[in-house]
C-alpha cells in the first residue's frame, strides 16, 4: 500500500455507524427502563379519580424500552445495519474538547458555585480553544462572572448556585 493510501486510511478510521446505534440504543432503554421504574414508584395504574401521576410517563418509557430493543435487534442481526465511519477519532477528539470541560463546568458548580466555575471555564476555554493572550483572558473570565453576579443576585435578587467565594462576601 502506498503512503497515499495509508493516509486515507487513517482518514477514515474511526467510530463506526454500527457501533454509534448500538450506544443509542442502550442509552435510550436505560432512559426507558429509569422512567418505567420511577412511574412504578409513583404509581403507574388508574386511581378512583383518573390516572395516577405515572400512568402516562410509565408508557411512554415502555414506547422508548420497545423501539430501543427493535433498534438494537435490528443492529446486530439485520444484514442492513448501517455501515460506514459515523465520527472520524480527529472529529470525535473535537467534539470532546468542548465536551468534557462542559460536563466538568456542570459538575464544579456545585462544588464552587457557578460564578468561580463561570471564570475557569471562560478563561480554559480562551486559553485553549482561543490562544487569546492573558491580557484578554483575565479581564474577560473575570468580569462575566461579576455582570453575572450583578444582574441575578443584585439587581433580579435571583439566586444562583453559590460557592465558597461567595460566602466569604456574605452571600
Amino acid at each position: 500500500m502506498s503512503d497515499n493510501g495509508q493516509h486515507e486510511d487513517r482518514a477514515h478510521r474511526g467510530v463506526s455507524t454500527k457501533t454509534m446505534e448500538i450506544v443509542v440504543a442502550l442509552l435510550t432503554l436505560a432512559l426507558g427502563l429509569v422512567v418505567i421504574y420511577d412511574s412504578r414508584r409513583v404509581g403507574a395504574g388508574w386511581a378512583e379519580d383518573g390516572p395516577q401521576a405515572g400512568y402516562f410517563p410509565f408508557y411512554i418509557g415502555l414506547i422508548l424500552c420497545i423501539a430501543s430493543i427493535w433498534t438494537l435487534w435490528r443492529t446486530l442481526f439485520s444484514g442492513k445495519a448501517a455501515a460506514g465511519v459515523f465520527v472520524s477519532h480527529k472529529k470525535l477528539r473535537l467534539v470532546l474538547s468542548v465536551f468534557i470541560p462542559a460536563v466538568i463546568y456542570v459538575a464544579a458548580t456545585w462544588f464552587i458555585g457557578i460564578y468561580v466555575a463561570s471564570a475557569v471555564f471562560i478563561g480554559a476555554f480562551m486559553y485553549w480553544h482561543g490562544r487569546f493572550a492573558w491580557t484578554r483572558i483575565v479581564p474577560v473570565s473575570l468580569s462575566v462572572p461579576v455582570a453575572m453576579f450583578l444582574l441575578f443576585e443584585v439587581w433580579f435578587l435571583v439566586p444562583l448556585p453559590k460557592g465558597p467565594l461567595e460566602a466569604l462576601i456574605g452571600y
